[in-house]
């Protein structure tokens, strides 16, 4: 291949438009001071770890809210922060994040917590990715928290809802009351769902006594600050006048997600980029948003459990073979066709009430849309295709 050929190839990694890409990643976990809107959830967040600084036992936390609200975001950039102020304070605090919606069951998530402790203490322990338990797993965290006298452990359990059971977090808030480590350790459940706490044992519930958070979607002003301040990521006069705006009033409409806001700005870079053109316009944004819808949607599937995703599938297949682009749907109707589809794929369906809860997350969520009439209920999905 000659070097031109090449250089046609990869002529749309950038250079000219995005200088930064990191900055509209919407995975990058900027510094806390990059972090706008949520001066409240900040100062709450931290105040329930500040213990945790000075070697006393922080707060257990569950925060809840919709996707892009900056749950997640402000938990991992605070607990980072608090890292680095017990240190200064002669402490030693360590972290663990765990995706749930990727490591869903009790080993799993087990696995991926000591994991994330031996590489933040710079341990050599070798943790096997396989033919361990979840408790054995938890041991090696112990452990490790022991063998290096770690004063607080955080740990993070994002789309803690998607897991299988509560036994880690069972096991976390009984930890040092058991005497399996004398580090005091500190729970941050992160959830899509508003009633994942009620959902929770008894057992659990009553050793667990975390202090419940809410997290609002953010407002148009609030989403342009947002876009204003990732806005270095791009080279210097490329974003055309009313791109930011625009964008910050579109996702405020779908929800408030600033997630989905900065990843309208990085697709509507990516479409410069590909057409060559020397600055982002706003004509750009309606391809984008398109382009973000798909990228989001694929998200939330992508982590949902195997009923959610084939109800949905019965609700796109509703869908695509009416007539109509926006088409309401009974949710019985919605209920036969996903019974015809778990079955066909040897799951047990969920009951209807069950699958009635299911469709209101999915609501909450922004994938689909409720509407009560006089003989039940009608649900909407808007399609997406790519």
């Amino acid at each position: 291949m000659t070097d031109s050929s090449r250089r046609d190839i990869f002529s749309s990694a950038g250079g000219d438009i995005i200088a930064n890409r990191e900055l509209v990643d919407i995975s990058h976990v900027p510094a806390l001071d990059r972090i706008v809107g949520r001066d409240t959830e900040i100062s709450e967040v931290g105040s329930a770890l500040a213990p945790g600084t000075i070697g006393a036992p922080p707060e257990s936390i569950t925060i809840y809210g919709k996707t892009g609200t900056g749950k997640s975001l402000i938990a991992r950039s605070i607990t980072c922060e608090a890292v680095a102020e017990a240190e200064d304070n002669g402490h030693r605090l360590t972290y663990a994040y765990v995706d749930c919606s990727d490591d869903d069951t009790e080993t799993q998530a087990s696995r991926a917590m000591a994991r994330a402790v031996n590489e933040h203490l710079g341990a050599d322990r070798d943790i096997p990715m396989t033919g361990y338990s979840g408790s054995q797993y938890r041991e090696m965290t112990w452990d490790l928290l022991n063998d290096h006298d770690v004063d607080v452990l955080i740990t993070i359990l994002d789309e803690i809802d998607l897991l299988s059971d509560d036994d880690i977090l069972r096991s976390l808030s009984r930890a040092k009351e058991s005497g399996k480590t004398d580090t005091h350790i500190g729970v941050i459940s992160i959830s899509n769902k508003v009633e994942y706490r009620r959902e929770l044992s008894e057992r659990v519930d009553s050793s667990l006594q975390d202090r419940e958070f809410v997290f609002d979607p953010y407002d148009a002003e609030q989403l342009q600050a947002i876009l204003t301040n990732r806005s270095d990521a791009f080279e210097d006069g490329v974003l055309q006048e009313g791109v930011i705006s625009l964008i910050a009033a579109k996702a405020a409409q779908e929800h408030g997600d600033a997630r989905k806001a900065v990843d309208m700005l990085y697709e509507a870079g990516r479409i410069a980029e590909r057409k060559g053109a020397s600055e982002v316009t706003e004509d750009m944004v309606e391809e984008a948003e398109h382009r973000a819808n798909v990228n989001q949607f694929k998200s939330l599937i992508s982590g949902s459990v195997q009923h959610v995703k084939y109800l949905l599938l019965a609700l796109a297949t509703l869908t695509t073979d009416s007539e109509k682009e926006h088409s309401q749907f009974r949710t019985s109707e919605i209920y036969d066709l996903y019974t015809t589809i778990a079955e066909r794929e040897g799951y047990d369906p969920l009951s209807q009430n069950r699958v009635l809860e299911l469709l209101d997350e999915q609501a909450f969520l922004g994938v689909t849309e409720n509407e009560l009439t006089s003989g039940g209920r009608d649900v909407e999905r808007i399609p997406f295709t790519d």
